[in-house]
């Protein structure tokens, strides 16, 4: 033995005998490669070449090589998916002022509010004019008639021209006919009239008899039309109001003017409670001719609603007027309840209540007037397409509206039925304008300025939302 081998002792194994050993006796190691030299390593010794050696530029290269291909096909997949992706809903802003104020002397500060009891007035689909005392529940007296009312047409409505079915005039309505202590109709037994017409006898001359007759007709007894009357309160949010009969004769049947005017506002959309109440006199069968308790109705532009009058109650009325303003007319609701002043007789302190709520009409409907908020043309808002595109839109028409001196209401920009385009024409409309609600909103349509186009490629490939 030689060499290494023989100085060791160690036998090289047969067809090793060219392989090195280390001083003492094992083998040596290579040197590992870097992983990335290991298909250069196989392709060596397969071509009996040796491998490049590795350096930093050799594998950058080889790197780039590879992941190139990768980048550029996720980029292509990247713009098709940019290109072909939904469009952001385009969304309809409101650019100018957001609300108007009336110029002139705030009118519910000038109005000649009662200076006892409570008090509150509003003009339907505008707002409140203002709430004056304080709101704990009274006595309301024949005021109570509206909820019966209420409840009657609710259960059996009427609608036009309709007279509803026949009823029959049973003995306790007629013997309570000549009570002399409250207010009546004077019918008699056996007597036939539709519910229109007992409707207006309930509410034209306030026949408590006729009251409790409708509630017997609807419920059985009056009792459970109290119940009926509590659940009607309740749904209309009345929460201070409790009644306790048909009639109102009863000292137990309280409310307060907010909440009645709560019941003013739902009554009146029922245009046959409406043709009832606006009625200065009416005559019919058996009856003759009788006159609305409220002296009010011959002044221009009242159309109701129910007058009270007790010694509890004091006097009492819920009012109604109109006044037409621009070519609209406009509703005015109130309530006054507790008014004593000037005698202490029902009669007298009912008269007190209907003089002081004419006042209050007197000047609301002088206080109204209209002004132009809008003019056709001016720029309200933009349409913004999601990616950074803006147009103008303008209204399409003046937008005149109905308020009075100090009212602030805001202005509504709203889109379409048809929702917004990606494309379209100058003076499409793509919305409407408003002020106010219910039947005082006046609206105007709102059309572009300039053409709306979709927006570009470039800003469909950088979107990143």
């Amino acid at each position: 033995m030689t060499g290494s081998a023989a100085r060791t002792g160690a036998v090289a194994p047969a067809g090793k005998a060219e392989e090195e050993f280390g001083p003492d006796g094992t083998r040596a190691m290579p040197v590992p490669l870097p992983p990335e030299a290991a298909p250069l390593k196989l392709l060596a010794e397969l071509t009996n070449t040796p491998p490049p050696r590795q350096t930093l530029v050799r594998t950058i290269a080889r790197r780039f090589k590879i992941w190139t291909p990768l980048v550029v096909v996720l980029a292509i997949v990247f713009v098709i998916v940019q290109a072909v992706r939904p469009l952001p809903s385009p969304s309809l802003k409101l650019t100018a002022a957001s609300s108007f104020t009336f110029g002139g002397t705030p009118l519910p500060q000038s109005m000649p509010w009662p200076a006892e009891g409570q008090s509150v007035a509003e003009v339907e689909g505008l707002g409140s004019l203002g709430v004056h005392g304080a709101q704990t529940p009274v006595p309301i007296a024949s005021v109570t008639k509206v909820m019966t009312a209420y409840v009657i047409l609710r259960d059996h409505p009427l609608t036009g021209d309709e007279t509803g079915p026949t009823l029959t005039v049973d003995a306790q309505a007629a013997a309570e006919a000549g009570n002399s202590d409250q207010s009546t109709a004077h019918v008699q037994q056996g007597q036939k009239y539709t519910e229109r017409q007992m409707l207006t006898l309930l509410l034209v001359p306030s026949g408590n008899n006729i009251a409790r007759l409708l509630a017997r007709w609807d419920a059985g007894t009056q009792e459970a039309f109290v119940a009926k009357m509590r659940q009607a309160a309740a749904s209309l949010g009345m929460t201070s109001t409790t009644y306790t009969g048909a009639s109102g004769i009863e000292s137990t049947t309280k409310s307060t003017a907010v909440d009645q005017l709560k019941l003013a506002r739902v009554v009146m959309e029922n245009s046959v409670f409406r043709s009832v109440v606006a009625q200065p006199n009416v005559t019919l069968p058996s009856v003759g001719r009788i006159f609305n308790n409220n002296n009010d109705l011959t002044n221009p532009g009242v159309i109701g609603i129910k007058t009270g009058s007790s010694t509890p109650a004091g006097g009492a009325l819920m009012w109604a007027a109109r006044k037409r303003v621009a070519g609209k007319q406009q509703l005015i609701i109130g309530v006054v309840l507790q008014q004593r002043g000037g005698g202490g007789t029902p009669d007298a302190m009912l008269k007190v209540a209907l003089k002081r709520a004419q006042d209050l009409i007197n000047s609301v409907q002088g206080g109204l007037t209209s002004a132009t908020i809008v003019k056709k043309g001016e720029v309200v808002g933009l349409v913004d397409d999601g990616l950074g595109g803006k147009t103008p839109v303008v209204a399409g028409k003046d937008l005149s509206a109905v308020g009075w001196p100090g009212m602030r209401t805001g202005l509504t920009l709203t889109v379409g039925n048809g929702g917004l385009p990606h494309n379209a024409k100058a003076g499409t409309q793509v919305g409407t304008l408003s002020f106010g609600t219910g039947s005082a909103r006046t609206t105007v349509p709102v059309v572009l300025q300039t053409d709306l186009k979709e927006p570009s490629f470039g800003k469909k490939l950088i979107r990143l939302g």
